[in-house]
């Protein structure tokens, strides 16, 4: 099959739409389907070279032979200094060159003008159309459209996504959750469930990628050397709700001095943090490594000793899984997404928001080395459901059926 992804976020924009295009579009491309990720440039200087002459061409992407690129020129969004949005001028241009890549499935995994895009060429070429719904964006408006009263900005995000969701041939929800949601806004079809999958864990003692890195772990961040970790991997954003990690680190130090809180990741959030991580009277115990490569990521995992979560508004948690891939406990708080990954205390602990509650089960593990033994290989074995390559062969089938639909029609 020829599948064009259309995606208003793509790297190096990181978050979990992303991640979630990047997996699924690079193992179909192994599968032998070919792929092409349609999304914004990012490059400024680069539009500002392509502003006379059209953008209709497909890059080739180094994850594989069978995967391109096509960047639609983009312009800045006033509500998101990490985002773009597509020109609404680059639509022929995207015509053509989805006219010239000839795709079979359209999977639109966006609501914004790329996304739009991508619904349009499906129905404007009568091409079969798969929509997932990634984000739950009545939890987020009030933090991107501050101008406009939380009720009405709720509204009109629901009714961005309606429109998706009555026009797809085939609905995808991440989780259980979310395909609720799905029926609680009128929708009469069923979603299919398909989370995001997850590569196999990358084994630190096989890697030879970055040696260097590994060798220089504790040179580069000294304060984790001979410490218990608590590991935080994610977007710094204000709906993680991150600073109720403070607290936590600090209740666990009453009984580990030793112990340290290590944040991995970027974002609009990060100046904010590291200024209340100074007021917590435990800012060297407070570590910052910044965004990292995946690579780079299996290192940190190697020398944790138990994942912390605190998101309430996450969709579905893949950090917690890449964390229990890797034999890491996970401690997070059991809202949204982090209810249908763990289902409980699966791999770890799930928790109300509460920071005894929390703390407490962080301790346990940190205590108790049985305990812990068991549910690193709880964590592992839990984990293994959400393989990429099962999900991705799911996916297919997801493919087959819109196609089967399209022709009925």
């Amino acid at each position: 099959m020829n599948i064009a992804f259309f995606t208003d976020a793509y790297y190096p924009r990181i978050n979990g739409v992303a991640v979630s295009v990047r997996s699924y579009a690079t193992k179909l491309a192994e599968m032998g389907h070919s792929v092409c990720i349609v999304c914004c440039n990012y490059d400024d200087e680069e539009d500002k070279k392509d502003k006379k002459k059209k953008r209709s061409f497909l890059e080739d992407d180094k994850l594989h032979p069978n995967l391109k690129i096509y960047r639609i020129s983009s312009i800045n969004v006033f509500v998101s200094k990490e985002d773009k949005s597509a020109k609404l001028s680059a639509w022929h241009d995207v015509k053509h060159t989805m006219d010239a890549f000839k795709p079979d499935i359209v999977h639109i995994n966006s609501e914004f003008m790329v996304g739009y895009f991508g619904l349009i060429y499906s129905r404007h070429r009568n091409i079969a159309s798969v929509y997932t719904f990634h984000t739950l964006w009545e939890d987020y408006v009030d933090g991107y459209i501050k101008f406009m009263p939380v009720y009405p900005a709720k509204k009109i995000a629901k009714e961005f996504i309606k429109f998706y969701l009555k026009r797809a041939n085939i609905l995808i929800a991440p989780t259980v959750n979310i395909a609720n949601v799905i029926k609680s806004y009128g929708i009469e079809r069923d979603a299919k469930i398909l989370p995001t999958g997850i590569p196999q864990a990358l084994d630190v003692k096989k890697l030879n990628v970055r040696p260097l890195f590994f060798n220089q772990l504790h040179t580069l961040l000294p304060r984790v050397q001979k410490k218990h970790v608590l590991l935080y991997v994610g977007r710094v954003v204000k709906e993680k709700n991150l600073d109720f990690l403070f607290p936590v680190l600090a209740e666990v130090k009453t009984t580990f001095k030793d112990t340290v809180l290590v944040f991995v990741g970027g974002g609009p959030e990060l100046d904010n943090l590291k200024e209340k991580a100074k007021k917590t009277g435990y800012a060297r115990d407070i570590v910052f490594a910044g965004y990292r490569s995946r690579e780079e990521l299996a290192y940190f995992y190697s020398v944790t000793d138990v994942f912390v979560f605190p998101s309430k508004t996450e969709t579905q948690g893949l950090v917690t899984l890449e964390a229990m891939m890797a034999g890491v406990p996970v401690v997070a708080i059991g809202e949204r997404g982090t209810l249908d990954v763990m289902k409980g205390d699966n791999g770890g602990f799930m928790v109300k928001e509460d920071v005894n509650e929390f703390s407490q089960r962080v301790l346990d593990l940190l205590k108790d080395k049985e305990l812990y033994a068991e549910k690193s290989q709880e964590a592992k074995k839990w984990a293994s459901q959400w393989s990429l390559d099962t999900l991705t062969e799911k996916l297919v089938t997801y493919y087959e059926e819109a196609l089967a639909i399209r022709k009925k029609r």
